[in-house]
């Protein structure tokens, strides 16, 4: 089930980054076909077959994992401008950009590479698996080393969840709130990742849940809000869609 819910989160994410690549060689909107592309690239190197092979070419010291993390924290401060830029919303970019949001930053930046050198990190192993069969030292940095790399994606999704409830009660066009549905539960699954520490060992595939889900309604809420705005500007009523799309 793990395979199947990590290669369909995989396929989304490239047959939508697929879908914005003309219009990115076009010169239109290439931001949001990086976001896309980010996604999928965080995807692949989350699969054991990719992350395997990419890490062993760096090594074999898990660098791919800590390139996933950077990936990830790029791809979550892009849709974070994204999102509220889209539906106008002020206090999330306050919070996204402002000094606290550049605070947070840089500490699980700090936090993520500080703890991961202090690691043995030797032999290359998806999700750290290897690593964390090490020893006790070694399987508490694992975790602390994971709740680094989850802290900025929480902040940020928490950040824009106020906007995403304001856009499900307005009275946007309906495929506008349906992205809003879809990206509110994305950022309530990265919030509950948070909890992966938590989860009992017999639960575990909860974590793969939670995290892909979160993938999943994020990449596909952009795609919708896209399609809203194609939609719009083919019946000429652009207007009712958030411009800044």
């Amino acid at each position: 089930m793990i395979g199947i819910l990590q290669w369909t989160t995989l396929a989304v994410c490239t047959v939508v980054t697929l879908a914005r690549l003309p219009s990115a060689l076009r010169g239109e909107n290439r931001s949001l076909f990086s976001l896309f592309a980010l996604a999928t690239l965080a995807t692949l190197l989350s699969i054991d077959g990719p992350y395997l092979a990419v890490d062993r070419a760096l090594g074999g010291l898990n660098i791919a994992n800590l390139v996933l993390r950077f990936v990830i924290f790029a791809a979550i401060f892009f849709l974070g401008l994204r999102m509220a830029r889209g539906f106008s919303a002020n206090d999330a970019l306050g919070l996204i950009t402002g000094p606290v949001g550049i605070g947070v930053a840089a500490a699980a930046s700090a936090a993520v590479v500080v703890v991961f050198l202090m690691m043995d990190t030797a032999g290359s192993s998806a999700g750290m698996n290897a690593v964390f069969a090490k020893g006790p030292r070694n399987a508490a940095l694992v975790e602390y080393y994971g709740a680094a790399g989850r802290l900025y994606p929480a902040y940020v999704t928490v950040a824009l969840l106020p906007a995403m409830l304001r856009a499900l009660r307005s009275k946007l066009p309906r495929l506008v709130r349906s992205s809003a549905a879809l990206m509110a539960l994305g950022t309530v699954a990265t919030s509950l990742s948070l909890l992966s520490p938590v989860i009992p060992p017999p639960l575990g595939i909860l974590r793969y849940v939670i995290n892909y889900t979160a993938v999943l309604c994020l990449v596909l809420g952009l795609a919708l809000i896209w399609l809203a705005k194609v939609l719009a500007q083919r019946t000429q009523k652009k207007q009712a869609v958030p411009t800044r799309w």
